[in-house]
């Protein structure tokens, strides 16, 4: 039997070769054509030692049955969503790990219009033509393959949310972890009028400087530091694939991605008033705020990229965002860049001639947030979570389980949920205005989910 345990909720991934080798990704490639039964996909691959070589099996699955590939090489994961709305083509899939080890990698799939497939719409059914071997022959007639250069597209549309003349010439530390950003950093830079400090910026699929994963703590300290070193007015660093941005104001502060949520809703919000903008419900007061400040419409969505982009064209939302820093775009066909975020946030710091800790300051005092503290299980996390429930029921005026469990009191509200892809619980605390209020229910709440 084949290993199949690579299938997660939003996609492929797993540990080479042992989870994911050029046997699977060539099964993949079929198991692909027969689901979404395409004509014409786009194939692009992650800087990993092991991406290449997987891309060319799964590309000659798909050749085999028929469909015609367009490879569009070396990106990150945005590459292959724009490849397929901009070229109106019927799939794309994504070699990729995202900011996993070097030793993992994975797929990531769209069909047509870049929406996304998942273990809900197609990935699972995927799974079991491959494990029943109902894939498909070899057409009579092979699909062809050939290069895609999608780069100049890609940087028009970038260069299209923002007014070139209006830029200021900003000092900015950016660092891609030796992950793919600087690519698309370099190819940006002479559009650009600001001057950059580059850090790791060089891909390289061993990861030498660790895996590249902003989210974690200990991997923070070499932007941060160099903002203060260099006196940069930001700093900016990207996951593996750089499809979330993660923003450092002027004095090296790491920004929680939930105040680039409310910010970035304004900016959509007064191009457009009354837009709809979707948030998910880990952290919300801060958003639900600045929309209703602006006139805006807020959507509560289920955290997790498939269901936000599906929540994002069902109300035809101008943007949503989640704290875990992932920004999606309506004209981004609703799907998460990390490139669309910073050049937004520059522009806007351009503008209003203020630094990026004015720009949040206030929200963060306003609605202090304990960021996202993870729990590993010891039971299960249904049990733990109806524990944390049974504690509070009698005190809260707001009880919402859009995602896991959410519970709101008159000056605090927490959401505490288990994780879609390790055997983790996730939880989130924020106040009005109190910070100490907040450190004393993140304890509080921790020290019943430790039970």
């Amino acid at each position: 039997m084949v290993n199949l345990n690579s299938f997660k909720a939003y996609d492929i991934r797993g540990r080479i070769p042992d989870e994911i080798n050029e046997s699977l990704a060539y099964d993949v490639g079929r198991a692909y054509a027969a689901f979404v039964k395409p004509k014409r996909v786009a194939v692009g691959y992650d800087i990993r030692l092991s991406s290449l070589e997987l891309a060319r099996a799964l590309k000659r699955g798909l050749t085999d049955c028929g469909v015609d590939v367009l490879d569009i090489g070396l990106w990150g994961t945005e590459g292959s969503y724009f490849a397929t709305f901009a070229e109106k083509l019927n799939g794309g899939i994504m070699v990729t790990a995202s900011h996993n080890p070097p030793d993992y990698n994975g797929m990531k799939f769209v069909r047509e219009g870049a929406r996304p497939i998942s273990a809900d719409t197609g990935l699972m059914e995927m799974r079991a033509l491959i494990e029943s071997g109902r894939l498909p022959g070899k057409a009579a007639q092979p699909g062809t393959e050939r290069t895609l250069d999608i780069r100049a597209g890609y940087l028009d549309h970038l260069m299209s949310y923002v007014d070139r003349g209006k830029l200021g010439k900003l000092k900015v530390v950016v660092n891609a972890g030796n992950g793919g950003a600087g690519l698309i950093v370099d190819q940006l830079e002479p559009r650009l009028p600001f001057e950059f400090v580059k850090l790791n910026n060089n891909p390289d699929g061993t990861f030498p400087n660790g895996v590249p994963n902003p989210m974690l703590e200990e991997n923070r300290a070499p932007t941060a530091e160099l903002v203060r070193r260099s006196r940069a007015d930001v700093g900016i660093a990207w996951d593996g694939d750089y499809d979330r941005c993660f923003f450092f104001d002027e004095t090296g502060q790491f920004i929680e991605g939930y105040y680039l949520v409310g910010l970035l809703a304004e900016v959509f919000l007064r191009k457009e008033p009354g837009a709809r903008i979707v948030h998910d419900p880990r952290l919300t007061w801060n958003t639900l705020d600045i929309v209703s400040k602006y006139g805006g419409t807020p959507v509560l969505c289920k955290s997790g990229h498939a269901f936000i982009k599906a929540k994002m064209r069902e109300v035809d939302a101008a943007y949503g965002g989640e704290m875990s820093a992932h920004h999606y775009f309506r004209q981004f066909a609703y799907c998460d860049s990390g490139m669309i975020p910073w050049l937004l946030v520059l522009a806007v710091m351009s503008e209003r001639g203020q630094p990026l800790s004015a720009l949040v300051g206030e929200r963060m005092r306003l609605f202090p947030a304990s960021g996202e503290i993870n729990r590993r299980l010891a039971t299960d996390a249904a049990s733990i979570l109806k524990r944390v429930r049974a504690r509070y029921e009698s005190e809260a005026s707001a009880i919402d389980l859009t995602d896991g469990l959410s519970m709101e009191f008159a000056d605090w509200r927490f959401n505490l949920r288990g994780s879609n892809t390790e055997p983790l619980v996730r939880l989130n605390v924020e106040t009005r205005a109190d910070e100490p209020l907040m450190r004393a229910k993140t304890a509080e709440v921790l020290a019943l989910v430790d039970g």
